[in-house]
């Protein structure tokens, strides 16, 4: 990170350095069994395969049980997170898969190489101004056909949230509530096309309904 990085990923990687091996421990499977869940992301992950062999970036990949699960579904996947310690966390839990330090601001990837996009739960910590530079920056390194898969906790409304505490540590972390609705708009803006949308109530501790929006990078006709 320079002294150009913008505020909201300075601040973001340093409360995941400072949480990382708490949050790991708590939450050590974050997509859990819930059905609905990992259908999406078996769906995912065979809308991938059908495309061709190109890999998927997991964008905010955090410890890696995410990128592990597309990995044993026979997907190529390698994990790109914001916060170095959880990049070192998810190399040592999966040392069979690839986890770099970056930005989904900011791509370090050629143009068209990508055959999916991953972001779960991880776009909630990008302000709405930058979002729209995280999808054209997807848009970008897809291929033809490329599938976009985004989680997201949702209200009835946009909005946003600052967690200043978590685990017992001081940190200051923003969260952005959306829509799907709103997500979708700002993927058909980027060239992207919502091909289908999920919402399902929460369950356990959870407090907000979880979304998923499933896009694609339209192929030439």
């Amino acid at each position: 990170m320079t002294d150009s990085t913008p505020d909201f990923l300075q601040a973001t990687r340093s409360a995941y350095d400072t949480i990382a091996r708490d949050y790991t421990a708590h939450v050590p499977d974050g997509l859990g069994e819930s059905p609905l869940d990992v259908a999406q992301l078996t769906a995912f992950a065979e809308l991938v395969r059908a495309n061709g062999p190109a890999p998927v970036a997991d964008l905010g990949s955090g410890p890696g049980y995410v990128t592990a699960r597309l990995h044993a579904l026979g997907v190529p996947v390698f994990g790109i997170d914001v916060s170095p310690r959880m990049v070192a966390l998810a190399r040592a839990a999966h040392p069979g898969i690839r986890f770099h330090v970056g930005s989904m601001t900011r791509l370090d990837l050629p143009d068209e190489t990508l055959g999916g996009a991953l972001a779960l739960y991880s776009t909630i910590h990008v302000p709405d101004d930058h979002l729209p530079a995280v999808f054209a920056e997807v848009h970008r390194t897809l291929v033809p056909g490329g599938q976009v898969l985004l989680g997201f906790q949702s209200g009835a409304a946009d909005g946003r949230t600052r967690l200043t505490e978590r685990y017992g540590h001081e940190i200051s972390l923003d969260y952005h509530w959306r829509t799907p609705e709103t997500v979708c708009g700002l993927l058909t803006a980027a060239g992207l096309e919502p091909r289908a949308r999920l919402v399902r109530e929460p369950e356990a501790e959870q407090r907000l309904p979880r979304a998923f929006v499933l896009a694609r990078k339209p192929a030439p006709a």
